[in-house]
């Protein structure tokens, strides 16, 4: 492992590329590293994954909107889209843009959490895209995949951008870049410049994670997905990018993040060394964020702790419940957020997915979590729900953030510790470090899991033999040809999905 340390630099030094953040990832990218095999068994679960939780979403009108919006941009051979006609080829960018905010639309695929955040499941769909339009090989894609996993952990390791309340689709832009690069085995130059043009056009606010949550954290990382594509397009055409990206003295460290005198270690890979990023990754279970992933588990273990929790009379003999968090889970998700919006029953499914207090008020009361009926109206609207909800408040605990931000992994956790007070007085609390499904959790998700959790996703809208299908062919990803990536779209069902393209009206693209 490398620990490339970051510096703004004055532009009267002119900083040679070999000391650049942006050309340590590009030669990431253009490496050719030893192929890990539970790395690349990894990228199938993930692949899976993606499409489980994209079949789930496509009734949903931002993925509706994405699929229309793609539909005009016609090509060849072009790119397939979730939900859409099997004949019918999009531009790859505008593929990247319909699938990707199928892919994000649940909140419910991987995740990565160290210094920032991030979903690198959300590189896919653009590489998906680009393979299938350059008719690349599964193994091509494959490769490329490893690069953009390998690229976003090390960037979100080192690099903290929500602390100054940028986007993380800015990381996810130069994963993309770095992706495509990986897969198309372009000179380390000309992933240089994609960079510097994916950064620079995907930095954005996070108040698309803040106050009233809408539909575009579920475009956001599309977006940066798409621009990425268009970022490797004019780079491999020639044409340059603001540079150093990361170090200039106008740039993204000095004047957006900690500026002039900040220094960053962003850990990198070896020469020589395999790509192994994606194993320190980790998907959901739950359809909510992932700081939620935990919470939920305890919550569905403290349940039957409070007899009648789910009923009004129950919850009048509940006099608070606590949640003792991480810094991120109380100021982000939970109270700390000082967010109205995460205690209002009317408030959007975006914005109840990133408010923990309504989520232990649904989990406690029903001891599940669904993707759909969880965040129904009428389930967030419920009396007796929104009074236990409003008796729900979080608190930052030091040693839970300290453990959240721990490099061991047997110190690293995502949870928190939960404290039910009785109107009696009586006190009941546990507490739980990481979600069932991570990892080191007491379920960590194996293959069987990410296939039930695909063909769970899919019913209703994929058949039997569409679902073999599709699963077959992820199997074989490493051997798959350029036409035979094709098959890594499901095959749907379009009654299932008829009346939400119908509902939408028209917008400029025809």
């Amino acid at each position: 492992m490398i620990e490339h340390v970051v510096r703004v630099s004055p532009s009267a030094e002119r900083l040679p590329r070999d000391r650049q953040l942006a050309w340590a990832l590009a030669k990431v990218a253009t490496a050719r590293a030893p192929l890990d095999a539970d790395a690349a068994a990894m990228v199938a679960n993930r692949v899976i994954d993606n499409a489980a939780v994209a079949m789930a979403s496509l009734s949903r009108r931002p993925v509706s909107v994405a699929r229309a919006q793609a539909r005009p941009h016609r090509t060849a051979p072009g790119a397939s889209v979730f939900g859409a006609d099997p004949a019918l080829r999009v531009s790859p960018e505008w593929a990247a843009w319909a699938n990707g905010t199928a892919v994000r639309e649940l909140d419910f695929h991987d995740t990565y959490l160290a210094a920032d955040y991030s979903h690198p499941g959300d590189n896919i769909p653009p590489l998906l895209a680009v393979a299938q339009h350059v008719g690349a090989s599964g193994a091509d894609l494959l490769r490329g995949l490893l690069a953009a996993y390998e690229v976003h952990v090390a960037l979100v390791t080192g690099i903290c951008l929500h602390k100054h309340k940028i986007d993380h689709v800015a990381h996810l832009s130069a994963a993309t870049a770095c992706g495509l690069g990986a897969l198309l085995r372009l000179p380390t130059e000309v992933v240089y410049q994609a960079i510097g043009q994916a950064v620079h056009t995907t930095t954005a606010t996070r108040q698309s994670r803040k106050g009233e949550i809408s539909s575009w954290k579920a475009y956001a990382p599309a977006f940066a997905g798409k621009a990425a594509i268009e970022a490797v397009d004019r780079a491999m055409r020639g044409e340059g990018a603001p540079a150093p990206i990361y170090e200039g003295e106008d740039g993204f460290i000095a004047w957006l993040l900690d500026g002039p005198d900040a220094a960053y270690t962003v850990p990198l890979p070896a020469p020589g060394d395999p790509l192994r990023g994606i194993l320190r990754t980790y998907t959901k279970e739950h359809s909510a964020e992932y700081q939620a992933q935990a919470l939920i588990d305890l919550a569905r273990a403290m349940r039957d702790k409070v007899p009648g929790i789910d009923t009004a009379a129950g919850v009048d003999r509940i006099a608070s419940i606590v949640l003792y968090t991480s810094h991120h889970t109380h100021h982000v998700i939970g109270s700390g957020a000082n967010d109205p919006q995460k205690y209002d029953p009317t408030a959007s499914r975006e914005t109840l997915d990133h408010s923990i207090p309504y989520i232990l008020a649904v989990a406690l009361q029903d001891g599940a979590w669904h993707h759909v009926r969880s965040y129904d109206p009428q389930r967030a609207g419920r009396p007796d729900t929104v009074a236990l909800w409003h008796k729900i408040t979080t608190v930052e605990d030091s040693e839970w953030t300290r453990r959240y931000h721990s490099p061991d992994p047997a110190q690293k956790a995502f949870g928190g510790r939960l404290e039910i007070t009785l109107t009696d007085g009586t006190v009941l609390e546990d507490s739980l470090a990481l979600a069932d499904a991570h990892p080191d959790g007491a379920r960590p998700f194996d293959r069987p899991a990410y296939v039930r959790k695909f063909t769970t996703l899919a019913e209703g809208v994929v058949t039997a033999d569409a679902q073999r299908e599709f699963l077959d062919a992820v199997a074989r990803l490493a051997d798959l040809t350029g036409a035979e990536l094709t098959a890594l779209f499901p095959t749907v069902d379009h009654a299932a999905i008829a009346d939400a393209d119908a509902a939408l009206p028209q917008g400029i693209f025809r």
